[in-house]
C-alpha cells in the first residue's frame, strides 16, 4: 500500500495557510491558486477512480482552503485503494500543491 502522508500533510498545510490568510491575500490570487490544485488533485482521484471527470465548483475564496483538504484526501484515498497505484502520480500531486502554496503565500 502506497504511504500517502507526503501529499495528505502538504495539502493540510497549504489549507490551513488558506484558511488563515486575510480576505485581501485571497483576493489577490491566493484563493485561486489553492482553487486551481484542488481541481486538479479531485481530476487526479476522479481518473484513479474510473469516474468521469467533473469540475471542483468555484465556492468563495472563504472555502478554498476545505476544498484542496478534501480533494487532497480524496486523491490519498484513491492512491491508497487503487490496484496500481503509481508513485509518480503521488509524487507529482506533492510537488503540485508545493508550488501552488508558493505562489500563493510566498
Amino acid at each position: 500500500m502506497l504511504d500517502t502522508s507526503p501529499l495528505t500533510t502538504a495539502v493540510e498545510r497549504f489549507a490551513d495557510r488558506l484558511r488563515a490568510a486575510p480576505q485581501s491575500r485571497l483576493q489577490r490570487g491566493a484563493a485561486a491558486e489553492g482553487l486551481a490544485v484542488a481541481r486538479q488533485l479531485a481530476a487526479r482521484a476522479l481518473e484513479l477512480e474510473g469516474l468521469e471527470p467533473r469540475e471542483l465548483p468555484d465556492a468563495g475564496i472563504f472555502v478554498v482552503g476545505d476544498q484542496l483538504s478534501v480533494a487532497g484526501r480524496d486523491l490519498a484515498e484513491a492512491l491508497r485503494t487503487a490496484e496500481t497505484a503509481p508513485s509518480v502520480v503521488l509524487d507529482e500531486a506533492v510537488r503540485l500543491v508545493g508550488e501552488a502554496e508558493a505562489r500563493a503565500l510566498g
